[in-house]
């Protein structure tokens, strides 16, 4: 079973620094992974419409409305890190804080969940996470710039490959679907003019 705490060993074990038994031992590289995870998994969540974070609501409008511009407004659900889209996207629709304004009602969203057990992300996932965890404590943990140079490196392989990946399971040409995958032939040529 995979683990917060084996994630953070592996980026550890990266570094050629001494693994941990739990992020809360007294040691400078549980303190470490204890502070720094949350924040670079959150990151890493956010940089791709992961499949295995994906979630999908409708959602009511608000009782409360813009003060102008929208007629509507919709709260985020509070797992949500990223708004993917819309059903309906040919719709105008813009997030801002903890909202989305839109003029239609209701709104079916898909979205980037927050998803805090390490057992439900897909492996190239967990190993992106441990990259970017790696690369992000180096310094901290080695003191050494050039192997910094050499985990962002590491974290941006990690990074491709596991988008590629992640990117290349199914396809979706229907709108109503959800997000498209692929750019149909008349809408690549229509977006010319």
């Amino acid at each position: 079973m995979a683990s917060v705490v084996e994630i953070c060993n592996n980026a550890l074990n990266q570094l050629g620094a001494s693994t941990i038994l739990s992020l809360t031992e007294d040691s400078k590289n549980a303190r470490l992974c204890n502070a720094r995870y949350e924040s670079i998994r959150n990151a890493v969540f956010r940089s791709h419409a992961w499949n295995c974070l994906m979630a999908r609501q409708e959602l009511a409008a608000d009782t409360a409305t813009p003060a102008w511009g929208w007629t509507n407004q919709f709260t985020l659900p509070a797992d949500c890190l990223r708004v993917i889209t819309i059903s309906d996207y040919d719709y105008d629709y813009k997030v801002e804080g903890r909202k989305i304004m839109a003029n239609i009602s209701p709104i079916k969203l898909q979205y980037v969940k927050l998803v805090t057990d390490p057992n439900e992300y897909d492996t190239l996932l967990a190993e992106t996470i441990s990259a970017a965890l790696a690369a992000d404590i180096c310094f901290a943990v080695t003191a050494n710039a050039t192997l910094v140079t050499s985990m962002k490196e590491i974290y941006k392989d990690k990074m491709g490959e596991a988008k590629h990946v992640d990117a290349t399971e199914g396809q979706n040409t229907d709108p109503n679907m959800g997000q498209v995958d692929v750019i149909l032939s008349d809408e690549f040529i229509n977006s010319r003019f």
